[in-house]
């Protein structure tokens, strides 16, 4: 009988085990991705909830932010993916992070993309179809600006011109502050901080369709870089040492990556398999957000249109089986 009951007890423990393993194999239930406040990261949040909630069977949700609150959730594990990471943009903290082991790197995105201070090209040569004349035909360099308060003329303060920088909040704001300060802008121009995205949108919308001046922070790819002709004022070429100093070079190149919280790998490895494989491009990229523009849609709306223009793509990321239950899903 003793024998009988150490047998029945062991038998209970092996099962016990058994469930207990069960459960840290699915231990987490929800995917929560990180937006940092721009289109590009909502299209791509959106692409994978369709792959993650539909191909894998979790649920997904989205902490938004601005990048220094994303990360740091990011970091805390409160945010298990972050699908665009300007790794240069956040250097110091994101290579902090990842020799701490609290992130890792899973894919680039995409590397193909450009940022800084744009002018509409109009400003530079005019545009006869529209009968402007150039207004600044020598203008070339962010430092040029300085030349040109009147030109770009900050409406209220007559006199001075205006830059119009990226929103608070955004790390590359600090960027553009201490090229303001290594140009010598802030002799003749105010440099504005918008609220958010929409905010530049808008500006650079009005002032493009009145054919007026503008100038301000923008990067590609976006729907903004696609539909307008805008032309990137040159800086000297990307120099480490300079940049950590004063930022009077151009953006450094960025890989735009996908990474995950250090602690996904072991909750959901399957995900994390189909996370390494995602891979896009900046043309890609704007394609979703160009639909999204000219069809007044949403990211999410954006995404599934991506993803019926480009199922070539999406389904080399994950296995026949799971391709075939998005498939259908695609409406």
């Amino acid at each position: 009988m003793k024998k009988l009951l150490f047998l029945f007890s062991a038998a209970i423990l092996v099962v016990l085990s058994a469930c207990g393993d069960s459960g840290a194999e699915k231990e987490i239930d929800t995917i929560v991705l990180a937006d940092a406040g721009w289109d590009s990261i909502r299209v791509h949040n959106s692409i994978a909830q369709k792959i993650i909630e539909e191909g894998y069977g979790y649920d997904t949700d989205v902490i938004a932010g601005s990048t220094a609150a994303t990360f740091q959730g990011f970091i805390d594990g409160d945010i298990n993916v972050y699908m665009e990471v300007w790794t240069d943009n956040i250097k110091e903290v994101y290579e902090e992070a990842i020799e701490a082991g609290d992130v890792e790197r899973v894919a680039t995105n995409f590397d193909d993309n450009i940022q800084g201070l744009y002018v509409p090209t109009y400003v530079i040569e005019g545009d006869e179809e529209r009968g402007i004349e150039p207004m600044a035909p020598e203008l070339r360099t962010v430092e040029d600006l300085k030349k040109y308060p009147e030109i770009f003329e900050d409406p209220e303060d007559p006199g001075r011109g205006r830059v119009i920088n990226a929103p608070s909040g955004w790390a590359v704001a600090d960027a553009i502050n201490d090229k303001f300060d290594a140009y010598g802008l802030e002799e003749t121009m105010n440099n504005f901080m918008p609220g958010s995205d929409s905010a530049i949108v808008a500006d650079l919308t009005s002032a493009y369709n009145s054919g007026d001046a503008w100038v301000g922070y923008y990067w590609s790819p976006t729907a903004v870089t696609a539909q307008y002709d805008l032309t990137l004022l040159e800086e000297p070429a990307f120099d480490e040492e300079i940049w950590k100093d004063t930022k009077a070079t151009e953006f450094p190149p960025n890989d735009v990556v996908v990474a995950v919280h250090k602690d996904l790998p072991e909750q959901a490895p399957e995900l994390v398999e189909f996370l390494r494989n995602y891979e896009t491009s900046s043309a890609l990229t704007e394609e979703a957000l160009s639909y999204m523009d000219d069809n007044d849609a949403s990211a999410e709306e954006a995404a599934v249109w991506w993803m019926n223009e480009h199922e070539d793509i999406w389904t080399g990321w994950v296995s026949d089986e799971v391709a075939e239950k998005i498939k259908g899903t695609l409406q």
